[in-house]
């Protein structure tokens, strides 16, 4: 059996900023990058986020409705959460403890890939256990200049290798990376 796949999915500004996308990057957002998210969500079983991202697509992804609505709210989602006690949202149930030891345990598990929406500290955390399996970062045309960024100042080096790259005619590079 192979073991399964996680996939971390974020949008990213040039100066590394991740944090609070819904704030910059919607002028990008075109077919091209819909069809980059909608295939990541395609691919998966399983949605993996930390609890911030969870309160902020729980808030929204309910009330939508079309293809990419349906492929989120119809897939199971797990919630990395030391302070959440029950989750609202339909297919949706919790992580807490070791949650890098969890996921290692999910990964050895039948099924899909299982995506990471967001979940900055989740994502780090994960790339430095070596647990994530690929980095997939819409890395958008514009300098954000303050918030919470992929990667801290004080981060230790984290060898990755390209193995997908893709521009879109906004600007938007699509690029995937693997732990060299």
């Amino acid at each position: 059996m192979t073991a399964r796949k996680v996939v971390a999915g974020l949008f990213v500004s040039l100066d590394g900023v991740v944090e609070a996308p819904e704030t910059w990057h919607f002028p990008y957002l075109n077919e091209e990058m819909g069809a980059a998210v909608g295939q990541m969500y395609a691919e998966a079983d399983t949605l993996l986020m930390g609890r911030v991202t969870y309160e902020a697509f729980a808030a929204v992804w309910p009330h939508q409705t079309g293809e990419m609505a349906d492929a989120i709210n119809g897939i199971r989602k797990l919630v990395a959460s030391s302070t959440l006690t029950t989750a609202g949202w339909a297919g949706t149930a919790l992580i807490g403890g070791d949650v890098v030891a969890a996921v290692k345990e999910l990964k050895e598990r039948p099924g899909g890939t299982i995506a990471l929406a967001g979940s900055i500290s989740l994502v780090r955390a994960l790339l430095r256990a070596g647990v994530l399996d690929e980095l997939r970062l819409l890395v958008h045309p514009l300098v954000v200049g303050t918030g919470r960024r992929l990667f801290p100042e004080d981060a230790a080096p984290v060898p990755l290798e390209l193995t997908r790259s893709t521009a879109f005619t906004t600007g938007v590079l699509d690029l995937t990376y693997r732990p060299a």
